[in-house]
């Protein structure tokens, strides 16, 4: 059985807290609202970005669509075009599809039962819990990086997060650590202490003092309440991850012409970039797709330009080749169609796309 802290220790936590967040709490562009609808979308784009990354893109999507039923009714190209750099597309059209489900059953009011929030698409345990406790005030815990981690260094959690019996454990404690009141509001002081003062490495109670910049100028609040700080554990706890191993391959991508305008393809359901467009890309050992893709017969030029990023587990090496059409071979595999560099700057690319596309408009 695991041995919690006692009750003393839990108010003295929630006081702490409450105070480092009113005197630290970060000015973001989703602060201050009750809006689920507003919520919900800071808290989609948040997952697997940074919030640097977001602020941006919020506001331009708020713009765009203001409610659920401007989002719903929107074409998913267009959600797109404005998700476009955010990576992780599939967030985009869940979001979409979500939206049209919260209009038709609930007319386009955010819901507040947990479990039907849970029940729409893209939304899980933590991102229900958010929204439901800033919007609603609800009494819901939210469990995500950066409260993994100030958690089990609070506990002394040595054993990996991941594992069941310990990703219950941190939830059982996200649960236990709420107030009574203010439940939004903790939840938040809860992630900025994760992100801004019990960093993976270098946490502000490890740091000289002249470092705490960003933590506050007390540092850590919690130091006197910490077990791992205690036992001098900080390096250790959370247990590191496995560091991702990832898998070298070459895409080849071509510039295809007709006039002034170029071929693009729409990737279908079910594959990487679902619903994006781009140029006609293949793997470097699979030359036969392009022909495959596109329907047509296609003979590689010269070399235009070459792009090196990482998908998943994936370090790609994207070259960037003219090409030549000596016509049909066959019914293409994914949709195509020639645009003019104007329509090219309105269609939703992958990021590497729109690179490509962003030098040929250079040039």
């Amino acid at each position: 059985m695991f041995d919690w802290p006692d009750s003393s220790w839990f108010r003295r936590l929630r006081l702490a807290v409450r105070n480092w967040f009113a005197r630290n709490a970060r000015d973001l562009p989703w602060r201050g609202t009750r809006d689920p609808y507003e919520i919900w979308v800071s808290e989609i784009m948040l997952q697997q970005t940074t919030t640097a990354a977001v602020g941006g893109y919020y506001r331009r999507f708020l713009d765009r669509f203001p409610d659920v039923k401007s989002l719903a009714e929107a074409d998913l190209a267009e959600v797109y075009r404005l998700w476009e750099g955010l990576g992780y597309y599939r967030r985009a059209a869940q979001l979409h599809r979500a939206a049209a489900v919260v209009l038709e059953q609930y007319g386009g009011t955010f819901p507040e039962d947990f479990e039907a929030v849970l029940n729409l698409p893209g939304i899980g345990r933590y991102t229900a819990g958010a929204i439901l406790s800033i919007a609603f005030e609800k009494r819901r815990p939210i469990l995500e990086a950066n409260t993994i981690r100030l958690h089990a260094r609070l506990l002394g959690l040595r054993s990996d997060p991941a594992q069941s019996e310990t990703n219950a454990l941190l939830w059982e404690m996200a649960e236990k650590v709420l107030p009574k009141k203010a439940i939004g509001d903790f939840n938040q002081a809860l992630m900025d202490l994760g992100s801004r003062v019990c960093l993976p490495k270098r946490p502000a109670c490890l740091c000289e003092k002249t470092l705490w910049a960003d933590a506050g100028s007390e540092g850590c609040p919690l130091v006197s309440l910490c077990r791992c700080a205690e036992a001098g554990l900080q390096n250790e706890i959370p247990a590191p991850k496995k560091k991702p191993t990832f898998e070298e391959t070459t895409e080849i991508a071509v510039l295809l012409r007709r006039g002034k305008k170029v071929l693009l393809l729409r990737y279908p359901e079910g594959v990487r970039w679902a619903g994006l467009w781009d140029f006609p890309r293949f793997r470097e050992d699979r030359p036969e797709m392009l022909s495959q893709m596109t329907g047509r017969n296609i003979v590689l030029g010269r070399t235009i330009a070459t792009l090196r990023h990482t998908v998943t587990r994936f370090k790609i090496t994207l070259r960037f080749f003219e090409g030549t059409d000596l016509g049909r071979c066959g019914k293409a595999a994914y949709e195509t169609r020639w645009v003019s560099l104007a329509e090219l700057k309105e269609l939703p690319l992958n990021s590497t796309g729109r690179q490509l596309a962003e030098s040929l408009a250079d040039g």
